[in-house]
């Protein structure tokens, strides 16, 4: 019986574990759920599965969630050190990192530090943190398994045990991330300072909350993913082919030497992932309908275009700045999707204001988690008055 501790258990990554974790009682049992501030939410999931513990990152909610259930066994924590306590407990033997944004890196690297396996899913505690996360990974002797449809593609495509070491003594010529294009990869260029943010939500494959189905609009989420990867598998950006593949059915790949490519395919489901890594090195059920080949007509794969894309040139000219870049163009990018969500800014604003940020915020060495929250701290509050600026 694995005891296991959700950070961010109301986002669709939360809801799709605790969907898996209900169909294996006799597996697993939750020791602690934690969310922002959508307490009823919460409750919830509290009346169904009574963890022992459940942090709110908003003290509010937190008051507001403890009057709820009271009469529960449940024990209700507030904000950082909260869901630090839950991250790092000697009862916890997974941490699933959902929460969405740099929100979610300080209790990950808590996690890291507690030497837990770590089931991640945020993309931000690697590009934001990428070197220092992966040294702590291996200083802590933590166990890093990569949740993201591509990424968990890439880790069932590899050999065994390839997460951190040398790729190409392992004969890998190449990795292939593959993305859906979003819902904007057929509109002609000019019309897409007229899209919504309810057309930008409306991802054509996949179930997704509104922050990560814009990133896939505009492919940021994919230029945040080649960062990801290149920490994660010890790899440069020119390693990493990106192709825009409608279907989202093969969901990465990985090309060999040899001239093998491996590809990992299934329906679009993040219950697949999640459920290769909560049982791994054992496969689960996970709920999700087998993919049928006879059903899939055909299998298409064009070149991503940074024109189109602006976002993906930005995130590889972030890497190879290097230092706290990434950090930078992750807070830009948090507040340009908060502002286009709130009708403040265009679509096409969002790759400009990043850009902006990148352009007048000055990089620093990513050498310490102080120096990237203050890399982070500062981008963000020249995004917000830039977005101000545009907003009008």
């Amino acid at each position: 019986m694995k005891r296991v501790t959700i950070l961010g258990a109301t986002g669709s990554i939360g809801r799709s574990t605790l969907d898996i974790i209900a169909l294996h009682p006799d597996l697993y049992t939750l020791y602690a759920l934690t969310a922002n501030d959508n307490h009823r939410k919460m409750q919830e999931l509290c009346r169904r599965f009574e963890p022992a513990f459940v942090v709110m990152r908003d003290a509010d909610s937190a008051e507001r969630l403890a009057e709820a259930i009271a009469d529960l066994s449940t024990e209700v924590l507030a904000g950082e050190a909260g869901l630090a306590q839950v991250a790092e407990a000697d009862e916890v033997d997974v941490v699933v990192a959902a929460i969405v944004g740099a929100v979610g890196l300080i209790p990950t690297l808590a996690a890291v530090r507690a030497g837990k396996r770590i089931l991640l899913a945020n993309k931000e505690a690697l590009v934001m943190a990428g070197a220092l996360f992966m040294n702590e990974v291996k200083q802590y002797g933590a166990e890093l398994l990569p949740v993201d449809s591509e990424h968990n593609a890439i880790f069932q495509c590899l050999p065994a045990g390839s997460i951190g070491k040398d790729l190409a003594q392992q004969g890998v010529r190449k990795i292939i991330l593959t993305g859906s294009g979003g819902p904007f990869r057929d509109f002609d260029i000019a019309d897409l300072g007229d899209v919504t943010p309810q057309q930008a939500c409306a991802h054509p494959n996949w179930d997704m909350g509104p922050k990560i189905s814009v990133d896939s609009a505009t492919m940021m989420n994919k230029g945040l993913e080649m960062i990801e990867a290149c920490w994660m598998f010890a790899v440069d950006h020119e390693d990493i082919e990106i192709l825009l593949h409608r279907q989202s059915i093969v969901h990465s790949m990985v090309a060999y030497t040899d001239g093998s490519v491996i590809a990992q395919m299934g329906n679009p489901d993040m219950r697949t992932p999640i459920a290769n890594v909560l049982a791994w090195p054992e496969r689960i059920e996970s709920g999700v309908e087998p993919l049928n080949l006879l059903q899939v007509s055909q299998l298409d794969f064009t070149l991503a275009d940074e024109a189109r894309y602006p976002c993906l040139a930005l995130a590889r000219e972030a890497w190879c700045q290097g230092g706290t870049s990434m950090a930078i163009l992750n807070a830009g990018n948090e507040v340009a999707v908060e502002y286009f969500l709130n009708r403040r800014i265009k679509f096409t604003d969002i790759s400009r204001l990043i850009s902006k940020v990148m352009q007048q915020t000055t990089t620093g060495a990513a050498d310490s988690l102080e120096s990237i929250l203050r890399a982070d701290f500062d981008a963000r509050g020249l995004a917000h008055d830039l977005a101000e600026s545009i907003g009008g």
